[in-house]
């Protein structure tokens, strides 16, 4: 089991064991799931869903070094 805190703008770092054994990597996107009282999180597989296609293409506008930047310490 890993922990992790959550900051006061709900952002949170995933373990880097975790990353690991769910082969994320920078750009991945995920989902988020609600089952009963657990949190479910995925790792979307590219072409998994046409919605989450086009979301994850619209989000790809701010992945830019000056935008990893800008929002860095928030």
């Amino acid at each position: 089991m890993e922990l992790a805190k959550i900051t006061a703008r709900g952002q949170t770092t995933i373990p880097k064991s975790i990353r690991e054994a769910a082969d994320l990597s920078e750009g991945d996107v995920i989902s988020f799931e609600i089952k009963g009282d657990h949190l479910v999180v995925c790792k979307v597989t590219p072409g998994q869903d046409d919605y989450l296609k086009g979301l994850s293409e619209i989000l790809n506008e701010w992945v830019s070094p000056e935008d990893e930047e800008a929002w860095r310490d928030l």
